[in-house]
């Protein structure tokens, strides 16, 4: 099972695979465009760590303190992050940010809310 193929859009299996330029369900046997899976990404919903609903360009609140990995810097609670754009990042990472006194960097949806 490869974890970064979508499930099928017709019976829901997580079994699809790759044949040629389609994906392939082999349970139900339908195919489709990959095309067709990245509209459906698209449609992603991202929420803050009280479920309110993010989108590019929000003013977030940082609810804990946020060690910075390979610094002795801290990221307090209640930091404001001010034009916050939401990606696809490494991990569970799906903002990125500029954060004032500390420069570009990505946060976790679950750590932020939204101002």
């Amino acid at each position: 099972m490869n974890q970064s193929l979508p499930p099928c859009p017709a019976c829901s299996s997580e079994y699809t695979y790759e044949l040629g330029e389609l994906l392939v369900c082999p349970e139900c046997a339908h195919e489709w465009e990959p095309a067709e899976a990245e509209v459906e990404s698209a449609e992603r919903v991202i929420k803050d760590s009280v479920g309110n609903v993010l989108s590019d360009g929000d003013t977030v609140t940082i609810i804990k303190d946020l060690k910075i990995k390979g610094s002795s810097a801290v990221i307090k609670v209640g930091t404001k992050v001010r034009g916050i754009r939401l990606a696809d990042g490494v991990g569970d990472h799906d903002i990125e940010a500029k954060v004032d006194g500390v420069g570009p960097m990505q946060l976790k949806s679950s750590v932020v809310r939204k101002a």
